[in-house]
């Protein structure tokens, strides 16, 4: 009778402990090697370390919410059987901390932990219906300064008011372009530089941070399926649509649930042009009535509590608060590995 869900294993490298036996079930459940299959040594000049290896090391980092790059060296260095899971038979192969910090770019340059999720979404949950995706944002601190915005050239107005039957063009908000666009093309034009953000907590405080902002959608069962990062100061109803057009190229779902700072009429009439149902809680504004949810909806918009489980427990328990990288790319490769 089989007694343990590693025997074979265990019998090679030891007694495995509750989150070696959880790595092992990501390692199993992440397939990595088709996503470094240009990797390889191709014969000439010193051999590389191996790209697989340091892949799952910086998996690992997260699992085990090491802070820093030594810690993780440590960390593998101490425990064998650890060791033997990511790669490397002995203590002198494990690399040096500046070929982790190269690997690091090379994977953040690539995206892959970005490309891994969404394949195993995908792969997962692609010929699933999912009920509700909640979407919410949460403050990610970096360790760099905030970069000074550029002042844009203005162009001279027309002075006076406008003649009788005169139109001025207004300038169309970032909001009303977004829907006509593609998702490549929105991406592109969201500010991702590390600046600073305000945002209100659970308690009506505001709280200021320098950093940056990630936005993520989840479907029930709090599983994460698209996440964009973005400068700190962007307000979370500007990524609500390219979040959007992420998660409708992955999951089919039914309701989108936000909380009020997403209560815009151009988010209310995508999430109907997708074909789902929008439950976005009312924003006053300026001192108006808030409006009260019908009891169906109020009791479907509790499971927007999901999206906030997952940021906490992104932050708490696999890295989002131990941000040691600089630029948009690498802070994303850092969270993505989390996710």
């Amino acid at each position: 009778m089989q007694r343990n869900l590693f025997p074979a294993l265990e019998e090679e490298i030891g007694v495995l402990s509750p989150k070696e036996q959880r790595f092992i079930r990501i390692l199993e459940l992440v397939d990595i090697r088709p996503f470094l299959s240009d990797q390889h040594w191709c014969g000439t000049g010193r051999k590389p370390h191996s790209r697989l290896a340091l892949a799952k090391a910086f998996i690992a980092k997260a699992v085990w919410n090491i802070p820093t790059t030594r810690g993780l060296i440590d960390r593998i260095g101490s425990s064998p059987s650890l060791r033997r899971l990511c790669g490397w038979d002995r203590i002198c192969d494990i690399p040096h901390e500046s070929a982790f910090s190269r690997a690091f770019e090379l994977f953040a340059l690539r995206e892959l932990p970005a490309n891994i999720h969404k394949s195993l979404v995908c792969d997962y949950l692609g010929d699933h219906l999912c009920g509700h995706v909640s979407r919410d944002s949460t403050a990610i601190k970096g360790r760099e300064k905030p970069v000074k915005k550029k002042p844009e050239p203005k162009t001279p107005k027309k002075r006076g008011r406008p003649r009788k039957g005169e139109k001025r063009e207004k300038k169309p908000r970032r909001l009303e372009e977004q829907p006509g666009r593609s998702l490549k093309k929105n991406l592109k034009e969201l500010p991702k530089t590390c600046d600073v953000g305000t945002k209100k907590n659970a308690k009506g405080y505001k709280q200021s941070w320098i950093g940056y902002k990630l936005h993520l959608d989840v479907v029930d069962g709090d599983i994460p399926v698209s996440g964009i990062l973005t400068s700190a100061s962007l307000h979370d109803s500007q990524a609500a649509i390219p979040l959007s057009q992420m998660t409708q190229t992955r999951v089919e779902s039914l309701y989108d649930l936000m909380d009020a700072a997403y209560d815009a009429p151009g988010i209310h009439a995508f999430s109907r042009r997708l074909g789902h149902v929008p439950i976005i809680d009312h924003n006053p504004r300026r001192g108006g009535v808030k409006k009260k949810m019908d009891p169906p909806e109020k009791r479907r918009y509790k499971e927007r509590s999901s999206a906030e489980r997952v940021n906490s427990n992104l932050k708490d328990n696999y890295g989002g608060r131990h941000v040691r990288v600089r630029g948009p790319k690498k802070v994303a490769c850092h969270l993505m590995f989390g996710l």
